[in-house]
C-alpha cells in the first residue's frame, strides 16, 4: 500500500470512527424517547422519574451501559478536536522521523485518557442518581446544583490550570518537540500526556451535562463546536475567557431566577 493510500484510509477511518459516534448516540436519543435537545417524550418522561432502586433493569442506572454511553459521547465529542494535534504530528511525519504507527499511537493515547474520564464520570453520575440529586436522564434536580455547575465551570476558564493545558492544546506542536518519541508506544506516551491536558482542559463541559441532560444533542453539539474554536490557532485564545463570562453570568441568572420566584 502506498502512503498517500494509507494516509488517506487513516484519515478516512478517523471521520468515520465521529459520524458512527454521532449516529450511535443519535440512535441512543430516539430510543430513550427524546428530541435533539433532550426533552422527553411519554416514554422518556416515565423513564426520567423512575427510581434507581427499582427491583428491574435500567440501562442509565448501569455502570456498564451507562460507561458505553460516555466512551462513545467521548469519542463524538473529543475526537473532533484532535484535528489540529494529529495534523501537527503529521508534519513531523514529513520532517522528522515521525511514522504512521506514531499517528495512530497518538490517537490511541489520548482516546485511553477520555475512556478513563468516561469511567470516572459514570461512577460520578451513578452517585449522583442514587444520592437523588440528578434524574435518570442526568438532569440535575437542584437549580443550585446547575446553577453552581455553570458558575463552577465558567470560573475554572479564568484559573492558570485553565491557562496552562489551553496552552499545550492550543500548540501541540511546542509539546511534540519537547516530548518527542518515535514508533507506535512512543505515539501512545505522547497521546496520554495530551490527552492529560485536553482533559485538564475540558473537564468541564463533560460536566455540564448534568445541567441540560447528557443525552442532550444540543449540548454535546455546543459544545463540541466551543472546544474545537478553543483549539484553533486563530482564534483559540479568544474565547476561553468570554465563555467564561457567560457560563457564570448563566448560572448567576439561574441562581438569582430561583431564589426570587421559587422555581
Amino acid at each position: 500500500m502506498s502512503r498517500a493510500m494509507l494516509r488517506s484510509g487513516l484519515w478516512f477511518g478517523f471521520y468515520a470512527a465521529i459520524l458512527w459516534a454521532w449516529w450511535t448516540m443519535f440512535s441512543m436519543s430516539r430510543d430513550m424517547d427524546l428530541d435533539w435537545i433532550g426533552r422527553p417524550g411519554p416514554m422518556g418522561e416515565a423513564m426520567r422519574v423512575m427510581d434507581p432502586r427499582m427491583d428491574m433493569y435500567m440501562p442509565m442506572a448501569e455502570f456498564g451501559p451507562l460507561f458505553w454511553m460516555w466512551a462513545i459521547m467521548m469519542a463524538a465529542m473529543m475526537l473532533p478536536t484532535l484535528v489540529p494535534t494529529l495534523r501537527s504530528y503529521e508534519d513531523l511525519i514529513r520532517s522528522a522521523n515521525g511514522s504512521r504507527a506514531g499517528w495512530i499511537g497518538v490517537l490511541s493515547g489520548y482516546f485511553l485518557v477520555w475512556a478513563g474520564f468516561a469511567a470516572l464520570i459514570t461512577a460520578l453520575q451513578l452517585a449522583l442518581l442514587f444520592g437523588g440529586a440528578i434524574d435518570m436522564l442526568g438532569i440535575a434536580k437542584s437549580p443550585y446544583l446547575a446553577g453552581g455547575l455553570l458558575v463552577l465551570v465558567g470560573g475554572f476558564q479564568f484559573t492558570r490550570l485553565k491557562e496552562t493545558c489551553h496552552g499545550i492544546c492550543h500548540a501541540p506542536m511546542t509539546y511534540f518537540l519537547g516530548h518527542w518519541k518515535t514508533g507506535y508506544f512512543g505515539g501512545v506516551r505522547m497521546g496520554l500526556g495530551l490527552g492529560v491536558f485536553c482533559l485538564g482542559c475540558c473537564w468541564g463541559f463533560m460536566a455540564l451535562g448534568f445541567v441540560g441532560g447528557v443525552m442532550s444533542l444540543l449540548w454535546m453539539g455546543l459544545a463540541t463546536l466551543f472546544m474545537v474554536l478553543e483549539k484553533l490557532p486563530q482564534i483559540g485564545h479568544a474565547v476561553t475567557r468570554p465563555m467564561g463570562f457567560a457560563l457564570i453570568a448563566s448560572g448567576v441568572i439561574l441562581l438569582g431566577h430561583h431564589i426570587v420566584y421559587g422555581g
